[in-house]
Formats: structure tokens, C-alpha cells, sequence
């Protein structure tokens, strides 16, 4: 399956977070756009990285009207701890197999590692922007919110 591109219907999941509660797409997006970003692994340093500076950013997202949330296959305990060791305010989904990432149509990096993608969302599920860089976390964060700035305003 190729990469969701903007303009697609991004499919509907429920995962769950790091509290072990259930978490609908659906049910999200009523509340406004969301900022999906898909990270390879817990504790690896880019990943740390990238989740510390959607962290840093959270409250302008929020201000802003979009939800944030974060997506690996690690499992809800690695996430629970990996979120309270760097005080991460917003949900981080377990998706153990990557089922959901690969409905996404993310690829591994080299074969090997979980690709790193961030996906905007609006109130309709519509993809409004995809980025996707293994090293630049930042940007990540950057692309994302300029997109929920000029959606939201």
C-alpha cells in the first residue's frame, strides 16, 4: 500500500494509549484536526527528540485546536514510562504489529526501521499534510503546526 497523500480519507482505528483507554480517530476528530506522528521506537534518541519537542510545542497546538498524538509499536507499559520520563502531556497509541501503520502505508527505512510520519487530520479525516523525514524531528513539528495554523488559524 502506497503513503496516504493529502486529500485521501485517512482510515478510521482505535488503539490504546498509555493509560490502556481506548482511543477512536472518529471520536477525535470531532473535537477538531489531529496531528498524528508515527516514531520507530520508545527511548531511541531521534524518537526522544522529536516527542520532547511536540512537548515543548503541545500548548500551541492545543491553542490552536488540534490534538496531538504520537503512534509506535511499543507496548502501552514502554509508553506509559517513556511519557512519564519526559512529562509528555498528550496520548501516545500502542500499535503492536503496526497494523494501523500500515494501513497508513508507512514503509520501514532501509528494510528495517519503522518510518517516521507525521500526518495532519481534519474534522472530516481528511490528510491535509504528510511529512516524512527519519532524522528531522523538528521538522516534523514545525510542518505540523504551520498546517494546523493555517487550517485553524
Amino acid at each position: 500500500m502506497a503513503e496516504l497523500k493529502v486529500g485521501e480519507l485517512a482510515p478510521e482505528f482505535t488503539l490504546e494509549t498509555q493509560a490502556g483507554e481506548p482511543w477512536s480517530l472518529a471520536e477525535q476528530v470531532q473535537q477538531g484536526s489531529v496531528v498524528l506522528f508515527f516514531y520507530p521506537k520508545d527511548n531511541t534518541r531521534v524518537c526522544t527528540a522529536e516527542a520532547c519537542q511536540f512537548r515543548d510545542s503541545h500548548a500551541v497546538f492545543v491553542e490552536h485546536g488540534a490534538t496531538v498524538v504520537g503512534i509506535s509499536s511499543d507496548s502501552v507499559a514502554s509508553h506509559q514510562a517513556f511519557a512519564g520520563k519526559h512529562a509528555l502531556e498528550y496520548v501516545l497509541l500502542s500499535d503492536p504489529g503496526g497494523r494501523v501503520r500500515a494501513q497508513f502505508g508507512i514503509k520501514k527505512a532501509l528494510g528495517l526501521i519503522d518510518g517516521r510520519v507525521t500526518f495532519v487530520i481534519d474534522r472530516e479525516r481528511r490528510v491535509q499534510h504528510v511529512f516524512s523525514s527519519m532524522l528531522n524531528a523538528g521538522a516534523h513539528v514545525e510542518e505540523a503546526l504551520a498546517t494546523v495554523k493555517r487550517l485553524n488559524g
